[in-house]
């Protein structure tokens, strides 16, 4: 059985990618910059990909 919060675990320091890319933490990180980030590899762009799968759960 999957754990319930599942994203809480995986978000384990909150503005991380913010301070990656540069993008000030009042902010929102600019979908292009984003998508930038998710092709690259190492933490930075996993973080990138799970912020995007993210961002379309909102929508729902």
């Amino acid at each position: 059985m999957a754990e319930r919060k599942w994203i809480k675990g995986a978000v384990k320091h909150k503005g991380a990618l913010h301070e990656a890319l540069d993008v000030p933490k009042d902010e929102k990180i600019p979908a292009a910059k984003l998508h930038a980030a998710a092709k690259k590899g190492g933490k930075v762009g996993r973080e990138a990909r799970l912020a995007e799968n993210l961002s379309h759960l909102h929508k729902h």
